[in-house]
């Protein structure tokens, strides 16, 4: 790379990774100005009026004004009457999309609007690779291709007001419309991905990784990105298929996986084995937002407090995020532009700041089983 693109993108990347690196450093200050900004977008929709948004000025106000409320036990409702034509219920601005959860909740797939303002708060998954990048001096990697192994954008229509509007899942909507802001081209693109259909098949997933293989065969793939278990379906995929790995293809630099727990303990071996010496980073998101990623070789993730407002249920009551001690557990509790106080139901346990881990879903039995795994990969609770 020449010297002189070397100097832009870093500047580019200096820029996208300086608000949360500032936020990190007083995140008091940062959810401040966070919740100010969300009480102005709630202000202008019909839920946030009816709590108030336009006269509350402190954490305080905010909590007595609006409840924790969990998607069944509160937010589905309202979401049903938004896809019956109360747009400004929950929204401030016209959805782009709607996006399905993948089933890893107890019954049915969840139905999320997402915003344009939504959307492009989702570029900060990569942060998570911009400072490697930055770390390491490695603006060679942006030379390269993402390997794009993320769910289709679209697998069907549901009826919004008057109208059938597609539906998909949260990662191909994002890739799909704000590709375009990141530094890196993915392949294959979310189109051709969504050409396929929306099926989940094994026979469907073939077809998927089958494209993967075929587009980025001839690449310089520098990164993966995409769901932890997809990655490593991928690889025994290309085994199965073409007796080969992608550490026999690719130099891989860096992957950035999420959805699951334990991509830095349980699915590590796995991972290099199948894709080399590669640094792994944890993406921490959901359907509803992406709230924080790994920013070094510290084996949790940074919240992104400069986008999202924490809170934590513990057993001593609601906290913010960033007041939890080093082994405290509790339930997330976050505010995006669409859902005030949304009880997401991961379990999360707090290191020395800034570094937490998602353990799983809320569930009495989660940490027991992060214990066992812990033991298992004979990681014993360190970084």
């Amino acid at each position: 790379m020449a010297q002189q693109d070397a100097q832009r993108m870093a500047a580019m990347v200096t820029g996208i990774l300086q608000p949360w690196r500032d936020a990190v450093d007083d995140p008091a200050k940062a959810q401040e100005q966070v919740l100010h900004r969300l009480l102005k977008t709630y202000a202008q929709t019909g839920y946030g009026a009816q709590h108030g948004a336009s006269q509350i000025e402190t954490v305080a106000d905010y909590r007595r004004a609006f409840p924790v409320g969990t998607y069944d036990g509160h937010y589905k409702p309202l979401i049903q009457r938004v896809m019956a034509g109360e747009m400004g219920l929950l929204l401030d601005e016209e959805p782009v999309g709607w996006a399905i959860t993948r089933g890893t909740t107890e019954g049915e797939s969840k139905f999320i609007p997402m915003t344009r303002t939504d959307l492009m708060m989702r570029i900060s998954a990569g942060r998570a690779m911009m400072n490697y990048v930055a770390a390491n001096d490695r603006y060679d990697l942006f030379e390269g291709v993402n390997l794009n192994l993320n769910f289709p954008s679209v697998v069907g229509t549901v009826r919004v007001g008057d109208r059938e509007v597609d539906y998909g899942y949260s990662s191909g909507i994002y890739v799909k419309h704000v590709s375009a802001f990141t530094p890196i081209r993915s392949a294959p693109t979310q189109e051709e991905i969504d050409a396929l259909g929306g099926g989940k098949t094994k026979r469907d997933w073939d077809a998927r990784f089958e494209l993967a293989y075929e587009k980025c065969k001839e690449e310089n793939v520098t990164l993966v990105g995409g769901v932890a278990p997809t990655a490593v379906k991928f690889a025994q995929y290309l085994h199965r298929a073409h007796r080969t790995y992608p550490k026999n293809l690719w130099k891989t630099q860096i992957v950035t996986l999420g959805s699951v727990p334990g991509i830095n303990t349980r699915y590590e071996p796995a991972l290099t084995a199948l894709y080399g010496p590669v640094a792994i980073r944890e993406i921490y998101g959901a359907t509803e937002g992406m709230f924080g990623q790994q920013r070094d070789e510290m084996r949790a993730w940074v919240p992104n407090y400069d986008l999202f407002f924490f809170e934590i249920r513990t057993k001593a009551g609601i906290k913010m995020l960033h007041e939890m001690r080093p082994g405290e557990m509790g339930s997330l509790v976050v505010s995006t532009p669409i859902l005030p106080r949304y009880e997401i139901g991961d379990l999360i346990i707090a290191f020395r700041p800034p570094y937490f881990r998602c353990i799983g879903r809320d569930k009495w039995w989660t940490p027991l089983r992060y214990a066992w795994d812990e033991v298992v990969s004979l990681n014993l609770g360190q970084l």
